[in-house]
């Protein structure tokens, strides 16, 4: 199946959920978008898979912010999704280079580097929830491992992966996403026979770049164990910026940035960190502005 989705399961006698989900086509679009060099392209495609988990978990129109803050010459990844299967994001530094770790992959560790992992929750509210974490490695997976069990309390493991091909772009991205169920019985067993499985599991993005689908890849890891998939979502990469929208950012500089834009007298161009998208203002269309500006305060 060509096509992303996200599907999310039940193991056992209701003992843990699993969310399972191919990313390929999102990844690629998100290495288009910004041109990402393939070190970025895995450590923005790991936590782009990781933000349409978390907004799996929401409800409604509630959205979530990652942002991973690191020390590393990747400077930082921002991503924010929603609960209708749409994530964007972006990293600081696109065109990073760093030669292959010890074991042969791509250094995402080294290039995110020490610092904070934040997932913010707007749910509508004043003030949205935060939850922020020492990052442990900077590989993405273990760092949302960490998250989940530190933060929410919530005892999970993480398997995430972009495969990349010799032309820069994705050729399979996933991730499988385990947590026990906090009102469930949890023998020592199951959990020993879950880590056994996870561990020799082969990479989740060779799985998707070979053409399984989430069904088959769970059905597969955790065969001979219980197993009920009760729900299927599309997913992909979508950002909501607009000429509107940007027009509404430039207003809410003020008068005094506007007149200093029309006085420089060239056409004035923004682009959207999310999805690289240009949008140009023209002199007259700022002095419009302008003159809205000047009737909103009479």
């Amino acid at each position: 199946m060509g096509k992303d989705y996200l599907i999310r399961a039940i193991l056992g006698e209701n003992q843990a959920r699993v969310f399972a989900l191919r990313t390929t086509d999102t990844v690629r679009q998100a290495q288009v978008n910004h041109n990402t060099a393939p070190v970025a392209t895995a450590a923005l495609g790991r936590t782009l898979t990781m933000g349409l988990v978390l907004g799996a978990m929401l409800k409604g129109e509630e959205t979530i912010t990652v942002q991973v803050k690191g020390d590393g010459p990747l400077e930082g990844i921002v991503v924010s999704a929603d609960s209708q299967g749409r994530v964007k994001g972006y990293v600081g530094n696109p065109h990073v280079d760093l030669p292959l770790n010890q074991a042969g992959k791509l250094s995402v560790g080294k290039a995110v580097g020490s610092g904070t992992l934040h997932v913010i929750r707007d749910i509508g509210l004043k003030e949205a929830y935060q939850g922020t974490v020492p990052l442990q490695t900077g590989e993405i997976g273990d760092d949302f491992a960490y998250y989940f069990t530190a933060s929410e309390q919530v005892p999970s493991a993480v398997v995430l992966g972009v495969l990349i091909d010799t032309d820069l772009a994705p050729l399979g991205s996933g991730g499988l996403i385990v947590q026990l169920l906090p009102d469930a019985v949890h023998d020592d067993a199951f959990i020993t026979l879950l880590e056994e499985r996870l561990t020799a599991m082969p990479p989740v993005s060779s799985l998707f770049a070979d053409g399984k689908t989430p069904e088959e890849i769970v059905a597969e890891v955790f065969a001979g164990i219980k197993l009920n998939v009760i729900d299927w979502a599309p997913v992909a990469f979508h950002c909501d910026c607009s000429q509107e929208r940007f027009e509404r950012g430039l207003i809410a500089l003020g008068r005094e940035e506007l007149q200093q834009f029309v006085q420089e007298g060239e056409t004035l161009e923004t682009v959207c960190r999310f999805c690289s998208k240009k949008y140009y203002y023209t002199v007259e269309h700022l002095e419009k502005l302008l003159r809205e500006l000047g009737k909103a305060a009479e």
